[in-house]
């Protein structure tokens, strides 16, 4: 039963009053509608606790799957994040590479012949003495060696494709074989990479120029010695590099190249045959002085000045002169320089005897030491008479032989010459 007051549930049917508020029951006999109705609550109940864990589990069921998508999403973009710095850092590596200069990037022989060829040339003076030289900034200036134009002021350009062009000295030294020719069609041309550190033991070199009037040769070796000292008159030369690659008449002046760098790092200047040894001035050591000359060209090269003072010098000058010529002509044989010797003789002797045949005329020359017997002013020329002893190699054994020779001397273009020689062997 039910207490009508407070609904209280009373269970013991015998109780008169209710447990809770103390109220009078009435007590009335069980009937099938008092179960039914316990039941029915009962059953209500029932319905509200479910109706509550249903209002409660729904919530954080989806409160939990949308934790777990959020972490599902988060590590996704963080992964992708993290798989693209990895695919992008050697990206951006070569990227930063690619900042590097060009001239610091190894390249291959081929392309650097091809690269720096086109802008070394063949100078020609009086159409006889050849060398070589190569264009070093956009004013058309070519760098070359002195002793390549002495004596002339315009000279003859021959570019790699076969140009003709008209070049004009506008700076010569007396002291270091170095000279610049401007040369006004090759202006704007792109010009050599100029290296502005010098090279070291074992760096491997290309030789460019026209040697023997061949151009676009190339000759290979490495640097195999560097702080050089030696004299070819009037020259003095320090400093210098010694070089494998062989130098051959008409290569003076040419560019020694850096074959992984393109760069230029000496100016070839002077051979030895024995050994294939060739030297070339470093390029960071007259730079400044080339450079001198670019901006402010020479007014008055000094080789006129000098060929003016020569020719109106007295006789006893003259003689004297010749007499220097034959000792720096000897002096040249005894260092091996065969190509400042040849370049001493004059055009019919030139003619005549092919530099091939002229070499190898003292290749088993190994000194010689000479005594002037006499000395004649002939007018326009002199004759020096001279005695030789040499030390000639014949058949390995080393034999001491003693000459007399007559050299006839003049002027030629402004300087002197070795017109020709007559001698004779003295037993």
């Amino acid at each position: 039963m039910y207490c009508h007051k407070c609904g209280t549930n009373v269970v013991d049917s015998e109780t008169r009053f209710c447990p809770k508020c103390g109220t009078q029951l009435n007590v009335e006999p069980r009937s099938p509608i008092s179960v039914e109705s316990t039941i029915d609550y009962r059953t209500t109940k029932l319905k509200r606790r479910r109706s509550l864990f249903w209002s409660i589990t729904i919530p954080v069921f989806f409160l939990l799957c949308a934790v777990i998508v959020g972490s599902f999403y988060y590590y996704q973009q963080n992964h992708v994040k993290q798989e693209s710095k990895k695919t992008t850092s050697p990206i951006k590596a070569v990227h930063a590479s690619s900042t590097i200069k060009k001239t610091d990037v190894p390249k291959d022989v081929k392309s650097v012949i091809e690269e720096t060829q086109k802008d070394v040339v063949m100078i020609e003076v009086d159409n006889s003495k050849l060398g070589s030289g190569f264009l070093y900034n956009k004013s058309g200036d070519i760098i070359t060696n002195a002793h390549v134009v002495e004596g002339a002021q315009n000279v003859k350009i021959t570019t790699s494709d076969s140009r003709d062009l008209e070049g004009t000295v506008i700076g010569i030294s007396q002291d270091v074989d170095i000279a610049v020719v401007r040369v006004p069609g090759m202006a704007n041309n792109n010009p050599l990479s100029i290296s502005n550190k010098k090279a070291e033991i074992g760096d491997e070199v290309l030789a460019l120029g026209s040697p023997l009037g061949l151009q676009n040769t190339v000759t290979t070796g490495i640097i195999s010695g560097v702080g050089r000292d030696f004299d070819i008159a009037p020259f003095h030369y320090s400093d210098t590099y010694q070089i494998s690659a062989p130098i051959a008449p008409g290569n003076s002046g040419g560019p020694l190249i850096n074959s992984k760098t393109a760069q230029v790092l000496g100016i070839n200047t002077a051979g030895a045959d024995q050994g294939t040894i060739g030297f070339s001035i470093p390029i960071v050591n007259v730079l400044s002085l080339v450079e001198s000359w670019s901006k402010t060209p020479m007014t008055e090269l000094p080789s006129d000045s000098t060929t003016k003072t020569d020719q109106n010098s007295s006789n006893s000058s003259f003689e004297v002169t010749a007499q220097d010529l034959v000792n720096s002509f000897y002096q040249s044989i005894n260092n091996r320089d065969y190509v400042t010797a040849y370049s001493l003789l004059g055009s019919s002797w030139k003619e005549k005897t092919s530099y091939t045949k002229f070499q190898n005329g003292y290749l088993n020359t190994i000194s010689s030491n000479i005594e002037i017997l006499n000395t004649v002013n002939n007018g326009d020329t002199v004759t020096v008479t001279i005695l030789i002893y040499a030390v000639e190699e014949n058949q390995g054994n080393h034999v001491s032989s003693k000459y007399q020779v007559d050299y006839t001397i003049g002027y030629e273009n402004g300087h002197l010459k070795l017109f020709h020689g007559t001698g004779k062997k003295i037993e």
